[in-house]
């Protein structure tokens, strides 16, 4: 029995696109939108700013390495927060329609200049839920299982109990493996039909 529903964020409930960001840098390096593409990666770095271990400014000291950017940090934090589009109104419209019954937790990978970012972009997305937990806050992210055991700890939820939304396959398959169901999302309509499956919402 499904007691309590997760949802991650972008993706799911914002609208984003890393395209948006390689534009901006183009600016600030002469690779090509191509190559800032093809060179850019969800590394350790990137995995590390993700859980709070570095800050800001040695994630985008990264950045300027990697991908040859020549700008300060202000100016890279415009490309970086530039993925950001809009909330999906479709989805928050359904978190909305069953939280009175089952509550709802948002769980995202991200950092504070991203928050920071999104909660400008998607201001209806802090009051949509009972709680949100951002991966630099708790020192951990999507897929580890350690992350997903903390978040249903707090809630005091049982990890089987917990209906998980991703995007993301490994995040999908990670919250499978650590105990809960979970459905992979590509739009709103997954959302829909995995809350009608729940007799949450009307078929």
């Amino acid at each position: 029995m499904v007691r309590a529903l997760l949802f991650d964020l972008g993706g799911v409930v914002v609208d984003i696109d890393f395209d948006l960001a390689f534009r901006q840098w183009q600016s600030l390096t002469q690779l090509s939108f191509g190559e800032i593409k093809k060179t850019f990666a969800f590394d350790d770095p990137y995995a590390r700013h993700e859980r709070g271990e570095i800050a800001a400014a040695e994630y985008f000291a990264h950045l300027r390495s990697v991908l040859k950017l020549q700008g300060s940090d202000a100016r890279i934090a415009e490309g970086w927060n530039a993925i950001f589009i809009r909330e999906i109104p479709a989805t928050l419209e359904l978190i909305q329609s069953v939280r009175a019954a089952v509550p709802c937790y948002a769980f995202t990978n991200t950092n504070p200049t991203h928050q920071g970012a999104w909660t400008a972009v998607a201001p209806r997305v802090l009051h949509s839920f009972d709680r949100i937990f951002a991966s630099h806050e708790i020192g951990l992210r999507k897929p580890e299982k350690r992350a997903f055991e903390h978040i249903a700890a707090a809630i005091g939820v049982p990890l089987e109990s917990i209906l998980f939304f991703d995007d993301l396959d490994e995040n999908v398959e990670g919250a499978r493996a650590a105990g809960l169901q979970a459905v992979l999302v590509r739009g709103p309509a997954d959302v829909r039909d995995a809350l009608r499956r729940e007799g949450m919402i009307a078929a």
